[in-house]
């Protein structure tokens, strides 16, 4: 097992990548190369700079790249709000998205806090 595959921020961020292209699948197909693209790659480099951290071999690059994954997160959850009020995703969708990113947010911030404490 790699160690990534223990953190839960990594987890649940990669169900969320699935969620996100479930979602995005029934975007207009204009969409395809624009938002659709856009939101798809945002969500797969939240688990991506995750995993690339924690291979990792020190706690201050491991931080490094849990700040590029909570930098993409705030991305997605924009394009995510923009593709809302398109109308591409309904309202209640939406909610549960934005709830499931908010829930990978906290997670990768505890992460990083959790690193910080460690190396001081």
């Amino acid at each position: 097992m790699h160690p990534h595959e223990k953190l839960e921020a990594w987890s649940q961020s990669m169900d969320f990548v699935v969620d996100v292209y479930r979602v995005t699948e029934y975007f207009p197909k204009e969409e395809k190369f624009g938002l659709t693209s856009q939101i798809r790659r945002a969500a797969v480099s939240v688990p991506a700079n995750i995993a690339e951290g924690a291979a990792r071999h020190s706690g201050k690059e491991f931080s490094y790249f849990l700040s590029n994954a909570q930098g993409s997160a705030s991305e997605l959850e924009t394009e995510l709000l923009i593709a809302q009020r398109l109308g591409y995703i309904d309202q209640s969708r939406y909610t549960e998205l934005r709830a499931s990113l908010e829930r990978i947010g906290r997670l990768i911030t505890g992460l990083d806090q959790h690193l910080r404490q460690k190396n001081n």
